[in-house]
């Protein structure tokens, strides 16, 4: 996750990505886990008391979540983010955020497109997915061909994209994550869901060749051996977790934490009532 003025690589190729999706549409998206992704934003709205009226929508997949939230503006998820500040009162970054080389700023620009007390809620996939395969591609070239290529995109962890809605100046940050396993019948069955998600290696440091029969023979070995499905073991599981980023555009209106030693009933105090009431 690299910032664009940094010296350093970028971590994605964004050409590549761009490609991939293109590929993906037209061979029919493998929409699951937007559309699982899509159900809990919605659910998250239902519980906040308040409408919105001037919704933005984040996404790379305008064709999946376009029609699940039709009044939002349409944004693509370039680097720079085709919003005007302070124009909405919601903005939902949606399954893009992994693929971003400056997620922090991704978020920046967000924030700063909501109004007063506006709301931010994002979601993306996160460190743990794919671990079962990243770990046995890693294993099957290791043994192979003695060493490894970027193969899976690093993804963060909760509390760090959590952190990211701090940096962004988002208030009430919350970072919750959903945890999914998905069966499939054989490596080949998850690598077609995979491009058919639109989700392929699209790093920049990526191999420019087709990776090694003898490899990814080993590799669905080693997935098969190790991460069989519970429910049928001539199947293997993996995981995709799902984080949700929601954060709020400060606001007077909003709740603020007590200034230290502000508070008027000691901690003893308290304590000892609460024993109190349990005797």
């Amino acid at each position: 996750m690299t910032h664009p003025a940094s010296d350093r690589p970028a971590l994605t190729d964004r050409d590549a990505l761009l490609r991939q999706r293109d590929r993906a549409r037209r061979g029919g998206l493998v929409d699951l886990f937007h559309q699982i992704a899509a159900d809990e934003i919605e659910d998250r709205l239902a519980e906040v008391n308040r409408s919105f009226t001037a919704p933005a929508l984040v996404t790379g997949f305008p064709e999946i979540w376009g029609p699940r939230f039709p009044q939002a503006r349409v944004v693509a998820d370039a680097p720079m983010l085709d919003l005007q500040p302070e124009a909405h009162d919601l903005v939902i970054h949606a399954m893009s955020l992994h693929w971003s080389d400056d997620p922090v700023g991704q978020i920046v620009q967000c924030r700063r497109a909501l109004r007063e007390d506006g709301l931010f809620l994002g979601v993306c996939f996160g460190n743990q997915t794919l671990a079962e395969l990243r770990a046995a591609l890693g294993q099957a070239e290791a043994e192979i061909r003695g060493g490894l290529s970027p193969r899976i995109l690093p993804m963060g962890e909760i509390r760090d994209l959590g952190g990211l809605l701090h940096r962004a100046g988002l208030a009430l940050p919350v970072a919750d994550l959903l945890h999914q396993r998905a069966s499939y019948r054989d490596l080949l069955h998850l690598g077609r869901d995979l491009r058919g998600m639109g989700e392929g290696n699209a790093m920049a440091a990526r191999l420019r060749r087709p990776t090694a029969r003898g490899v990814m023979a080993r590799a669905a070995q080693i997935l098969a051996l190790h991460h069989p499905d519970r429910d049928d073991p001539s199947r293997v599981a993996v995981t995709f977790d799902l984080v949700f980023l929601t954060g709020w555009a400060p606001s007077d209106s909003q709740p603020k934490p007590l200034r230290p030693g502000s508070a008027r009933t000691p901690l003893a105090d308290a304590l000892n009532d609460i024993r109190k009431k349990q005797q």
